[in-house]
């Protein structure tokens, strides 16, 4: 029996944070990799900080606590370093995406320990209008190492008014799959082009487009799929069979955001809207809103709520069984037919709601806290609820400046 589920949620993990993109059934991936848009640049801050963070699906599932240490430095004038340590312990259950059994509505689970260690680093560098950062990281697991590297351009126009943001990152993966004594690859590569503008000294919209691609080991080496396979006339038995997606993805995303100050109310308004879409065949819509909230001169409250809802996969199905689809025996066969039932891949809906307080003890020290619930549903008729998550998620930080 495999022992878990190691790959990469499909877009339904939970928002924020130090951890994660791999918080709904980690696949822990270097997180050198990720494109986001930058917001205008405030003057560098030297800094070290502490982050602790504990994942807990209900009923036993997926437990993640991770530890990361960050810290920035400038390096004269011009230049900034950040460099980041991660530790991650994650244990716990997770659907091998065999359906349940006759009579039952739980669908069956394997248990997953893994233990990660990853690090990255970015080195930017000041010119008299664009700002340029290279990063480069490593994460690794027993059956999963990750190498990545990012190369931002930040430039300002209109008086520093308008931001441009171009970036481009990439990742090399090699895999350990049980089932197969050479171990695999996997390649990513993205494009961002963003703009952020300063509409007023109150709000700022900013707006970004990107694009990226996976090729190789996309398939998820711990997942299965079922089939009822007649061995004799009339004698049908359950069979189980490894997944097989395409081995090569591609997905577009389109993000815009808008920040407000509310003087009157010594707050402010984020909120953001995403589009995602891929060669998979999956939609998906993120709506994100946060509230920051002054509390005298020391104390800042933000309560948030985001809500994710996708369309399924082109080739999921709960079961094969009512599918002309016949699954084959051994390792992913790119010519196809491809099939999964990973319930990441089903049409569903999250919701994360949750509270963060920051606490400015003096000018140079601060803690943080924050907690948040996360719930994911189906909406299709024939995955049952017990294959989606509800967890919490605890965060402490701490961070000291000079």
């Amino acid at each position: 029996m495999p022992r878990g589920n190691k790959s990469s949620a499909h877009g339904s993990h939970p928002p924020n944070s130090m951890h994660l993109a791999r918080i709904t059934h980690p696949r822990l991936l270097a997180v050198v990799g990720a494109l986001t848009l930058l917001t205008p640049r405030s003057r560098a801050e030297n800094s070290v900080s502490y982050k602790f963070a504990d994942y807990q699906e209900m009923g036993g599932r997926i437990g993640v606590q991770t530890q990361g240490a960050y810290i920035e430095q400038d390096l004269g004038t011009d230049m900034h370093l950040k460099v980041a340590g991660i530790l991650d312990s994650i244990a716990g259950a997770t659907p091998t995406g065999e359906p349940a059994a006759a009579g039952s509505a739980d669908v069956p689970l394997s248990n997953l320990h893994e233990y990660r260690k990853a690090w990255n680093a970015d080195l930017a560098r000041q010119f008299s209008r664009v700002n340029i950062a290279v990063g480069v990281g490593n994460s690794r697991e027993s059956d999963y190492v990750s190498t990545g590297w990012s190369l931002n351009a930040v430039t300002d126009f209109n008086q520093k008014n308008t931001t441009l943001l171009t970036g481009v990152a990439g990742t090399d993966d090699t895999i350990k799959v049980f089932f197969q004594p050479v171990p695999v690859k996997k390649r990513t590569n993205d494009l961002i082009v963003g703009v952020t503008q300063l509409l007023d000294p109150r709000t700022s919209v900013s707006a970004n487009i990107s694009w990226g691609r996976q090729r190789g080991q996309i398939s998820d080496p711990y997942k299965l799929v079922q089939k009822s396979v007649e061995i004799f006339p009339g004698l049908f038995l359950p069979l189980s069979f490894g997944e097989n997606r395409p081995q090569y993805r591609e997905k577009w995303i389109a993000f815009t955001s808008v920040n407000r100050a509310v003087p009157a109310a010594n707050g402010a308004l984020e909120a953001s809207y995403r589009f995602y879409r891929d060669t998979f065949g999956t939609n998906s819509n993120t709506l994100e809103v946060s509230w920051f909230q002054r509390v005298g001169e020391k104390l800042i409250l933000r309560p948030s709520l985001r809500f994710y809802d996708q369309s399924a996969a082109d080739f999921y199905s709960y079961d094969l069984n009512r599918t002309p689809v016949i699954p084959q025996s051994g390792v992913p066969n790119p010519g196809g037919p491809f099939y999964s039932s990973d319930f990441r891949l089903s049409a569903l809906r999250a919701t994360t709601y949750g509270f963060k307080a920051v606490w400015k003890l003096a000018s140079a020290a601060q803690l943080d806290a924050a907690w948040e619930w996360y719930e994911m549903r189906g909406k299709d008729s024939g995955t049952p609820s017990s294959a989606y998550p509800r967890a919490r998620v605890l965060t402490l930080g701490a961070k000291f400046s000079w």
